[in-house]
C-alpha cells in the first residue's frame, strides 16, 4: 500500500512546482513592468526609483531577473540596489551611500531589494558581492557604502562622477 501514497505525494509535489513556476512568472512580469520615478518622489508601492522617464523596455515580457539587473545598470548612470529607497533608506549603510552620492547632485536610480528576495539574490549573483547596498556607476560595479565613502574622501568619486555632475547641471 505504499505505492498510492507515493503517487499522491509525487502529484502533490508536481502541483506545488507548477504553482510556484506560475507565481514566479507572474512576479517577473510584474517586476519588469514597474515604471521609473524621480528619486525625489518616493514610489510607495513599487521597487524602482530613478530619474526622468521610465527606463524599462521589458514590460509584459518574459525577461529574467539577470536581464532586469543588466538593463538597470546599462540604462542608469548611477544605480544603487539598497534596503529601502533613496528618500527612505531602511538601513544605515544604504542611508550613508545615498547621502554620499547626493553630495554630487547626480541622477540616482535605485531598487529596493527588501521587496523581492529573488531580485536580491540575482544582484548578488550578478556582482559576485554578498552585501548591500551595491552601487554601479556607468555600468561598473563599484562596491558598497564603505567603498563609496572612501572614494569620496580620497576624491576618486568626484573624478568618477564629474561628467554626470556636469550633465546634471546642464539640464537645470
Amino acid at each position: 500500500m505504499v505505492q498510492p501514497q507515493y503517487n499522491f505525494l509525487k502529484d502533490l509535489v508536481s502541483l506545488y512546482h507548477y504553482i510556484m513556476a506560475r507565481s514566479l512568472s507572474t512576479l517577473l512580469k510584474s517586476i519588469s513592468s514597474l515604471p521609473a520615478t524621480n528619486s525625489l518622489r518616493t514610489m510607495v508601492s513599487g521597487s524602482f526609483c530613478g530619474e526622468g522617464v521610465p527606463t524599462n523596455k521589458a514590460a509584459n515580457s518574459d525577461i529574467s531577473l539577470k536581464d532586469i539587473v543588466q538593463q538597470d545598470i546599462k540604462e542608469n548612470p548611477v544605480m544603487i540596489y539598497m534596503k529601502g529607497v533613496p528618500d527612505q533608506p531602511r538601513c544605515g549603510f544604504s542611508s550613508l551611500a545615498v547621502r554620499v552620492l547626493n553630495e554630487y547632485n547626480v541622477p540616482l536610480s535605485a531598487r529596493n531589494i527588501l521587496e523581492n528576495q529573488e531580485l536580491k539574490n540575482a544582484v548578488k549573483t550578478f556582482s559576485h558581492w554578498p552585501t548591500f547596498p551595491q552601487i554601479f556607476i556607468k555600468g561598473e560595479f563599484v562596491g558598497g557604502s564603505d567603498i563609496i565613502l572612501n572614494m569620496h574622501q580620497t576624491g576618486e568619486l568626484k573624478e568618477k562622477l564629474k561628467d554626470l555632475t556636469a550633465e546634471s547641471k546642464k539640464e537645470e
